[in-house]
């Protein structure tokens, strides 16, 4: 970023902490539509993005004893809009009705992978790609458990292992898997879909 719009972004912060709302519009103007697009394509939703970006900017203002100590404001601005962002995927995740709100946004936004015949076949992919990954012994253990149905105590005495092994093997799986569709899923798919997979 250029020396000259360092030091702006740095003399606007001096007067933000000084309760400046004229500085504070004139960072919000320069920053908001970057951080509305950021935030947007990992949301999926237009109303729950915009509202993020006024959370994030109210951060900033209520946050006027630290803002002078901000070394790197654009850094600082998407490093709070992506943990917003994130939070707000978990929560959905954990709620039915924002799950539902949010897919709702999806799919009005008139985005393909919106379509849930689409989108489940994706997951199930990834779902396999994943598993496949697994060493052959926690792969075995997984889907006794997962397509079989087989209880801890079951798979226990069916490979000749001990029941907290088996457990081991399945929280493990579980924790390679949920990373895996992460890593390789559009974001709020994969946090949305994460809860399929029971913890």
């Amino acid at each position: 970023m250029p020396t000259e719009i360092l030091h702006n972004e740095k003399a606007l912060l001096q007067q933000v902490a000084q309760r400046d709302e004229l500085a504070f519009r004139v960072l919000f103007d320069g920053h908001r539509d970057r951080l509305y697009n950021y935030i947007l394509g990992i949301i999926r939703s237009k109303e729950v993005a915009e509202e993020l970006v006024m959370d994030v900017f109210l951060k900033i203002w209520l946050a006027k004893d630290l803002v002078t100590e901000i070394e790197n404001f654009d850094a600082f601005l998407f490093t709070i809009a992506y943990n917003k962002s994130i939070d707000f995927l978990r929560s959905a995740a954990r709620d039915p009705v924002f799950r539902n709100l949010l897919w709702n946004d999806i799919q009005q936004a008139g985005d393909a992978r919106a379509d849930s015949v689409v989108m489940q076949h994706e997951y199930e992919n990834k779902l396999r790609e994943a598993v496949a990954l697994l060493s052959p012994q926690r792969k075995e253990v997984y889907l006794l458990s997962r397509e079989n149905g087989f209880s801890h105590a079951d798979i226990a005495r069916k490979l000749s292992l001990s029941r907290s092994t088996v457990n081991n093997h399945i929280v493990e799986s579980q924790r390679f898997i949920r990373t895996y569709l992460i890593n390789h899923m559009d974001l709020a798919m994969a946090i949305l879909l994460l809860s399929r997979i029971k913890g």
